[in-house]
């Protein structure tokens, strides 16, 4: 399931940047479809085959003023509250439930990975090809890649004394599984982060914005208690090593615009798209 997603993004990837760059001007069906070269039809049905929608839908989901009415809706001392109840009732909350994350020891995280030994894998996910590493403890990277070469490049820079075997485990497993539709019997995913504590503090707010929501950078400022640290909040924000089982996507600016993202702004649209579908059907 998850490789005919892939297949599918790579399909509607081109889409994304048209859409995002127009959906204010609410194009029509037949207008996206003459940009790919496809029939309304085939286009139609390729596209709501990925998102679940169809493009008439993700547009709106893409749309300033619905960023907007979940941020207003959505104050962020009750959203982290609420993130925080048990039970798998509630949609978007797993991950309080089953995501663990432990910082690296001083050593470790001066060292650039020295003793380390790394697992990493490549794998297909919704949103394109991805590296996923791993410590004894954890994971410690997950990042979208273009292709193998730089992706695994990528990663050695972030532990350049470690020693690296490419093995896919149950760590990377668990990690991936976040992308299934059925969380019925989901999987601890263990985090082991190389990061200072002030990153650390950022990316644990991450962990409680529940999927399909977004926040503002000055209200994930406000929940680790330092309210005017929005643009440092943002540089730990663009450093997050492990994507999208750390939701740093789903931090936008305060006016509804998406902002950048590390693995490129059109990507971010089409998870924030995505997941919208997903958790308005009930399925995340």
């Amino acid at each position: 399931m998850i490789k005919g997603a892939h297949n599918d993004y790579l399909k509607v990837q081109r889409t994304i940047n048209f859409i995002h760059a127009n959906f204010k001007q609410q194009p029509s069906l037949e207008e996206i479809a003459a940009h790919v070269n496809l029939s309304p039809f085939h286009f139609q049905r390729l596209f709501t085959k990925w998102a679940g929608v169809s493009p008439k839908k993700f547009i709106q989901f893409l749309s300033l003023d619905h960023a907007k009415r979940i941020l207003k809706n959505d104050k962020c001392a009750t959203l982290f509250d609420v993130s925080h109840q048990a039970g798998l009732s509630g949609t978007g909350r797993l991950h309080d439930l089953f995501v663990s994350m432990e910082g690296m020891t001083p050593g470790e995280f001066k060292n650039e990975g020295k003793q380390l030994a790394i697992n990493y894998s490549y794998s297909d996910s919704p949103f394109g090809k991805m590296i996923t590493a791993s410590t004894s403890k954890g994971i410690c990277y997950m990042a979208f890649i273009d292709d193998k070469k730089s992706g695994l490049t990528d990663l050695k820079q972030n532990f350049k004394k470690a020693k690296f075997v490419e093995n896919r485990n149950e760590m990377h497993n668990a990690a991936l599984s976040i992308f299934r539709k059925d969380w019925s019997q989901p999987h601890q995913i263990k985090l082991h982060l190389k990061g200072t504590d002030f990153q650390l503090k950022v990316w644990e707010a991450l962990l409680k914005i529940p999927a399909g929501k977004l926040v503002s950078y000055g209200a994930i400022a406000g929940e680790i208690k330092l309210p005017k640290a929005s643009r440092a909040v943002g540089t730990a924000i663009g450093s997050n090593p492990v994507a999208f089982v750390i939701p740093c996507h789903r931090v936008i600016q305060s006016n509804g615009n998406f902002g950048n993202y590390m693995w490129g702004s059109d990507r971010k649209a089409c998870i924030i798209g995505w997941e919208a579908a997903k958790t308005e059907e009930g399925e995340v």
